[in-house]
């Protein structure tokens, strides 16, 4: 079935004045941190970021029903606002809109820029049901006009030097409007397109797609990050390749391996970088548990296994740290239970048969 789209445009968006991010920082890979929903909150962009490497952050989606929010609604998920739209560390941080109707996008849009956003992204890519069921995220993918409808009416919301981006997987079920919806977001005004190489469908299982990001990017005339299934220096090398783009967005291999985006720009001769150890990376860890205080126990709790988890990925050490402590909810053994796990594992290191191999089937 051939889909042709077709033009709609009722605002004429005006004419992009601003800089490129990636203009004005020519060094490549560019490498941004992608927002991820429940994890990459404003405590976890400041330690990335502090490690460094990372050329901007987008925040998680605020979800935009029946109303223009107030001014609290962004600070919340984007304390940065306040720092110039910056983490402590200088990195620019944009906001995320999801959400299906044109108008009231486009409205929260300015009011994130009054604010101090240095730029928008909208979200064409969650997979999670509750969004979708709502008319949100990866479902608009299966109607590329109103895509297109969004995008013009943003675009046009915003000041000309603001950027305006993109993200979408390859579609819902399959991959048959990859193309056309990549075009929408083109002809709707965006600045670039982020393409996480899987559809909803597809989820988080490998493998990510890259080659259909190189065929996005002959389709349309503005920059394409790629994302998806990065987890080390290795795979982005692989990545690029195969996607045609030296423009990345990574998230949870850098919730992960916190250092990656140094180690991938070491790989490319930009920088010199001696690789963090796990013991390297709980301290990072640590850096946390100040900003949780104020949650229950398991929601502590909760949180820091999530991280831990995320690092057992690609660490051995880790997991043996985390198989100490994953079932621990009160907060004061969990953390005598932890650093106990850290002292047994530092004095018994253990090795590569301790564990079943891990098969990454997705979250």
């Amino acid at each position: 079935m051939t889909h042709i789209l077709q033009p709609f445009t009722p605002l004429s968006a005006p004419m992009f004045t601003g800089q490129l991010p990636f203009i004005h920082n020519p060094q490549r890979p560019y490498i941004a941190l992608a927002p991820m929903e429940g994890l990459m909150d404003h405590h976890l962009r400041d330690i990335l970021t502090r490690v460094g490497g990372i050329d901007h952050c987008v925040t998680e989606f605020i979800r935009v029903t029946h109303q223009v929010y107030p001014a609290k609604v962004f600070r919340r998920y984007c304390p940065e606002l306040d720092n110039g739209g910056r983490t402590a560390a200088g990195t620019p941080v944009h906001i995320q809109l999801l959400g299906s109707d044109p108008e009231l996008m486009a409205a929260n849009a300015a009011k994130a820029v009054q604010l101090g956003a240095p730029a928008i992204d909208l979200n064409f890519g969650c997979p999670a049901k509750t969004v979708n069921n709502s008319k949100g995220g990866a479902v608009l993918l299966q109607y590329p006009e109103l895509l297109q409808q969004i995008a013009t009416a943003v675009r046009a919301a915003v000041p000309d030097h603001i950027p305006v981006s993109a993200k979408m997987r390859l579609g819902f079920t399959d991959k048959e409007l990859a193309l056309t919806n990549a075009q929408a977001l083109a002809e709707g005004g965006i600045q670039w397109l982020t393409v996480h190489a899987r559809t909803k469908t597809e989820g988080y299982r490998p493998p990510a797609y890259w080659e259909w990001i190189a065929r996005i990017r002959e389709t349309i005339d503005i920059p394409v990050l790629a994302n998806g299934e990065i987890w080390t220096a290795e795979q982005a090398r692989q990545c690029m390749s195969e996607s045609g783009s030296d423009l990345l967005m990574i998230g949870r291999g850098l919730v992960a391996v916190p250092d990656l985006a140094l180690r991938i720009k070491a790989d490319h001769g930009q920088i010199t970088h001696r690789q963090q150890d796990w013991a390297e990376h709980l301290e990072l860890m640590r850096a946390l548990i100040p900003c949780l205080a104020h949650l229950p126990d398991k929601a502590q709790t909760d949180r820091l296994k999530q991280w831990l988890h995320y690092f057992s990925l690609q660490s051995l050490e880790i997991r043996a740290v985390f198989e100490q402590v994953k079932r621990q909810r009160d907060v004061t053994l969990f953390f005598a239970g932890l650093e106990q796990a850290i002292r047994d594992v530092k004095a018994a290191p253990p090795a590569a048969g301790d564990f079943r191999a891990y098969e990454h089937k997705g979250f």
